[in-house]
């Protein structure tokens, strides 16, 4: 999940210093969220559908290009979507559900249903449900392969612990499948059963539901994986074992239905929620979602990102500014940017709409001055290229000092100079939100 740095007063001076004149103004906040998706469209080629909120009112919602490339459908804002990671806040649900009618405990055991699992008496569901059972993220090779739910267990059976339960927090989608298997154990019902009966039907997502590998889903969206030659089809997805973690498919009326619903106490009482919003770790994971992972700036975020094979999604709940954003999408366009961005402009934040980047070649001897850490932001030069944070990202010119990453995803640094001359800040612009990050000293 993304992170962003907070800006000192003293960093947002010099923003308005260098950028007296930007794209968006704080009148005509509908028009200008209108404004931003259109230029995804001409310049990233989004495909999806977008929902903005704010207490209750809609500012955008639109569907934007294609729901099936090979007969040219457009994609409807009542397209129903994968949601990918969105997912496991379902999941999460299902469980505090199970723990509000004293069926489960959040202390019990993974041996308690999976007796026969390495370390089971070590991991809690709530360490499952947080992210803290130490068990690994995997699922990609078993999400594209024929086998059977069996099968699967037996095979996760075999995967490594990343660490000690409890001790640590890493991303896991395997915690999350075993949450499903726990849900269909407890319960007795499938879990696409269970999650229509309990939640969705009474939220009244008559267009939400849990894919399977037999049944054809109306008005459903084909999804597309981009690739250097253009796009082409995802690859075959076993929805028998990819669920928990992923699975449920939705549109974004729905989605906003789900979000309405949080505020009340239909699906959770005020304590069930209150566990679930609560962040458990310094990765700020709470019960399904992540809890302030950007914003931090008197805005209470709720929210979760997901991606898988050309489904990207987003979902963001500003619950002290009562504003809802989710973006979905089936060409791998990039939700959770975008999404930020949005989020941005609703809040009346100035915005910088995306534009085409384009390669310029400059003196690579200058990458000395700009390399060192920002913030948590590294700047690594090697074999005279420049690198965001890893060998794999490598940042591409566009002028002497500014600089977009390589797969060009509407973020770029710009290095900043002092009055002496030294490059000791970066402006980091995502989703066209620019943030600024003083070089550590």
């Amino acid at each position: 999940m993304k992170k962003i740095y907070q800006i000192p007063k003293s960093a947002q001076i010099l923003i308005l210093i260098l950028f007296p004149v930007l794209i968006f103004g704080q009148k005509n906040v509908a028009t200008n969220l209108a404004k931003y998706m259109q230029a995804q469209v001409e310049v990233n080629n989004f495909s999806g559908t977008v929902l903005v909120t704010k207490n209750g009112s809609v500012l955008l919602k639109k569907a934007y290009g294609l729901a099936d490339y090979e007969w040219n459908i457009k994609n409807t804002v009542d397209t129903k979507f994968q949601l990918a990671s969105v997912t496991k806040q379902f999941t999460a649900t299902a469980i505090l559900q199970l723990v509000e009618k004293g069926k489960l405990s959040l202390n019990d055991h993974l041996s308690k249903f999976f007796p026969d699992y390495p370390k089971a008496d070590s991991v809690t569901i709530h360490m499952l449900l947080s992210h803290t059972s130490g068990l690994a993220l995997g699922f990609k090779e078993l999400a594209l392969s024929t086998i059977t739910s069996d099968s699967a267990y037996s095979k996760i059976k075999k995967m490594p612990y990343e660490f000690s339960p409890g001790t640590k927090t890493a991303y896991s989608n395997i915690g999350y499948y075993l949450l499903a298997k726990i849900i269909e154990k407890v319960s007795g019902e499938k879990y696409a059963v269970f999650l229509r009966k309990n939640i969705f039907d009474k939220v009244g997502m008559k267009n939400t539901g849990v894919s399977n590998n037999d049944s054809i889903i109306s008005k459903k969206a084909k999804t597309y994986c981009r690739t250097e030659k253009g796009f082409i089809h995802n690859p075959y997805i076993n929805w028998e074992v990819n669920i928990g973690h992923d699975g449920v498919y939705s549109t974004v009326e729905d989605l906003a239905l789900w979000d309405n619903a949080l505020y009340g106490t239909t699906i959770l009482s005020k304590e069930m929620k209150k566990l679930m919003f609560t962040p458990y770790s310094s990765e700020n994971w709470g019960y399904g979602f992540i809890i302030n992972p950007f914003y931090n700036h008197g805005h209470q975020l709720i929210a979760h990102d997901g991606g898988f094979f050309g489904t990207m999604t987003s979902f963001n709940r500003f619950t002290d500014d009562k504003l809802f954003v989710t973006v979905l999408s089936n060409n791998e366009s990039f939700s959770h940017i975008i999404g930020y961005g949005l989020s941005a402009i609703a809040l009346q934040k100035e915005v910088e709409l995306p534009y085409k980047h384009y390669e310029t070649k400059i003196d690579t001897t200058i990458y000395d001055k700009y390399v060192g850490k920002y913030g948590k932001i590294e700047i690594l030069k090697i074999d005279g290229k420049l690198y965001y944070n890893s060998v794999e990202m490598e940042l591409l010119p566009e002028s002497k000092t500014k600089f977009f990453k390589a797969d060009n995803n509407d973020r770029t640094i710009e290095f900043i100079q002092d009055k002496s001359g030294v490059y000791n800040s970066i402006i980091l612009t995502k989703g066209g939100v620019k943030e600024v990050a003083m070089k550590n000293k």
